[in-house]
């Protein structure tokens, strides 16, 4: 298993949003309102993937990701978009499906 280093992704997230980290499961990460998830790529360290609600507005979609992307440069890593997400719930589950 790789290191995963919550703590930078807890700062970037908050010094390009001004958001907390509400949740954090595995290897997938939830600010607080969920318009966006982050998730840790095991083969880098270094590199971030970044995904956002399928209802999320294309230009705030877009201004969060270029702060985002910002704030983790600084940090000295990547962050990917890699497409959407939603969340059904089963039960007293929910599901992510990514697209």
């Amino acid at each position: 298993m790789n290191y995963r280093d919550l703590e930078a992704v807890r700062q970037i997230v908050n010094n390009a949003t001004g958001l907390e980290i509400t949740y954090a499961y595995d290897d997938l990460v939830f600010p607080d309102n969920g318009v966006f998830i982050i998730q840790f790529d095991d083969s880098s360290t270094d590199n971030l993937y970044c995904y956002f609600q399928e209802e999320c507005n294309p230009v705030d979609r877009e201004n969060i990701f270029a702060s985002l992307s910002n704030e983790a440069s600084q940090k000295k890593a990547t962050l990917e978009l890699k497409g959407g997400y939603t969340l059904e719930q089963q039960g007293e589950n929910i599901q992510i499906n990514f697209s």
